[in-house]
């Protein structure tokens, strides 16, 4: 297969999907699964092998992946229904005071957001906002962006999270190491695109609290839970996962609880453990019955539908990609641009992103692409290429992207203001999210 042949192809399956996504609102599954048979057919791929490789790719994907999203969208539920994200707000808006209520904005925004998904976090988080907005006096988008870049930033870079453990998973990253490189590198890139830019961006657009979550009334402070449980009930499945990477990396690899360290560690193992305590802590620990659990728990899951066929879809893709011979012209054409892997899978990730809207299928496509290269750079780890990719996925949100209408909607934004704040943030947060991961390589 020649590169021209194969660039061609590969060229006009992403066109296939960002038209059928963009233009026709076709479902982003459908769209990559006509992909997937379209490069398998037109690189001579054998009929036996084609169905195969679809079935492998998605299992391949899913298998470990579907347990871990169940889990996550049961902890974020119960966070939700139960005030543990207002509880964290007031509590560090209580101790950095009003006049640093955007920076409290971003604490609580990273910390609420590792459990959730972005609209899911904003949802939750809105109508504290509007009250801080209220309270301090300061503008809207000083205290909306430093919440939403947070929200933002760690749902494309920090496991749980759906698509930055995909990523994980496939690049065969250890997540410990992935969440704690997201962790570091993506704190102060959503400083930088949510409290920095938004002081200065918010002298230049002002924006009133017209939002349709602004008249929402917070709940009232005795309803809610603990801060202390709070944060530490969000934080154990992290704290799990990079405690078995902190042991991997100074204990014997003998000694006989590491065992022990690797099960509860695993992140299966992990999320498990966090829902129990959840189910303890806000749910029962709260005045919820069983049975009321047991109906949130249900509803957690019916949003999860699409974004686990999204996913599967492209693990598929990446799959038919290796499959078809196409993986090994990818590799010789990439190696051959002289582009560090890190800045190769940012920059395929965020024109993805910028295409198709979707930033799970941006760090999937991208993970796709950059695959084949990895071989040559045996020294490279993979948790930065992970951690590279979300980071690209971040930035260039706009009209394609149903989370761009959804900050416009939420924050009342007007449309001649979302690009010159919300789609430059985020550009902020990814450029500096790459810069970070750049001079993470470096040190490690």
């Amino acid at each position: 297969m020649s590169s021209g042949f194969a660039l061609s192809i590969l060229g006009i399956s992403v066109l296939m999907i960002i038209v059928m996504c963009v233009r026709f609102k076709i479902s982003a599954f459908l769209a990559l699964m006509f992909a997937c048979f379209f490069i398998a057919l037109a690189t001579g791929m054998p009929l036996d092998k084609i169905s195969k490789s679809l079935e492998t790719g998605m299992g391949n994907t899913l298998g470990f992946l579907a347990p871990i999203l169940a889990f996550g969208a049961v902890i974020g539920k119960l966070m939700e229904v139960s005030g543990g994200a207002e509880r964290l707000a007031r509590t560090l808006i209580g101790v950095l005071g009003k006049s640093q209520a955007h920076w409290a904005m971003l604490i609580v925004g990273y910390v609420c957001g590792i459990p959730v998904f972005f609209q899911v976090g904003l949802v939750l988080l809105i109508a504290l906002m509007f009250s801080v907005v209220k309270e301090s006096g300061l503008p809207v988008l000083q205290v909306g962006l430093s919440m939403v870049a947070a929200l933002l930033t760690v749902h494309c870079i920090v496991p749980p999270h759906p698509a930055a453990m995909a990523i994980a998973l496939t690049l065969k990253a250890d997540v410990g190491k992935v969440i704690f490189y997201g962790l570091l590198v993506g704190l102060p890139a959503a400083a930088l695109a949510g409290p920095i830019f938004g002081k200065f961006i918010s002298r230049y657009y002002e924006v009133e609290p017209a939002g349709v979550f602004a008249s929402t009334a917070p709940r009232d402070d005795a309803e809610l839970p603990p801060f202390g449980l709070t944060l530490f009930t969000i934080l154990f499945p992290l704290l799990l996962m990079i405690n078995k990477t902190f042991f991997d990396l100074l204990a014997p690899k003998d000694a006989v609880y590491m065992p022990v360290v690797a099960f509860i560690g695993n992140p299966i193992v992990a999320l498990f453990l966090s829902s129990i305590l959840t189910y303890v802590v806000l749910g029962i620990g709260r005045g919820f019955t069983l049975e009321d659990l047991g109906k949130k728990t249900e509803a957690s899951f019916g949003p999860m539908a699409s974004i686990i066929l999204v996913i599967g879809a492209a693990g598929s893709f990446n799959k038919i990609i290796m499959d078809c011979g196409m993986g090994d012209v990818l590799k010789d054409v990439l190696t051959a641009i002289q582009v560090s892997p890190l800045i190769m899978a940012w920059l395929i990730a965020i024109l993805m992103r910028f295409a198709i809207g979707s930033a799970t299928v941006a760090m999937m496509t991208g993970v796709g692409f950059i695959m084949p290269v990895l071989a040559n750079y045996p020294g490279l780890d993979p948790a930065l290429v992970a951690v590279a990719t979300g980071a690209g996925a971040i930035g260039a949100s706009h009209v394609t992207d149903s989370g761009f209408w959804f900050v416009k909607e939420c924050l009342g934004i007007p449309m001649r203001a979302m690009y010159a704040t919300f789609t430059l943030s985020t550009t902020i947060a990814a450029v500096g999210g790459l810069i970070g991961v750049l001079i993470l390589a470096q040190l490690v």
